[in-house]
């Protein structure tokens, strides 16, 4: 009965100390998630920073990028409005010296002819 007495002790023993056991790691298991939870979220609030970050430079690189072909391009629409001014230019002036070229010829024409034509009735 003694033996008996003792393994039941003993098991009760065993079983308290098991129980206790498991309250702990039940306890660490819930720090442990507690502390995996508050680290996941410190981990989201400093991607959620660098992620703001990299769309902060990722718009100011943009803006940059769009002011700089910008500024390109419009020293291109001025280099092709030269151009097309002076192509401009070129044309009316071959305009303006052909009917120059056609007056004066017409005007010498008449000239030569009428002095031409008295100098034949003189003769």
């Amino acid at each position: 009965m003694k033996e008996r007495a003792e393994k039941i002790e003993t098991g009760l023993n065993d079983a308290k100390k098991s129980n206790e056991l498991l309250q702990q790691a039940t306890e660490e298991y819930k720090q442990n998630t507690v502390k995996l939870q508050q680290m996941g979220i410190d981990a989201e609030k400093a991607l959620s920073k660098d992620l703001e970050k990299l769309r902060v430079e990722n718009l100011e690189r943009i803006k940059a990028d769009n002011d700089e072909w910008t500024k390109k391009r419009i020293e291109q629409l001025q280099i092709d409005k030269k151009i097309l001014v002076d192509g401009a230019r070129g044309e009316l002036i071959d305009l303006v010296m052909q009917a120059t070229e056609k007056l004066l010829s017409t005007k010498i024409d008449k000239h030569f002819d009428s002095k031409t034509a008295k100098e034949l009735n003189n003769l």
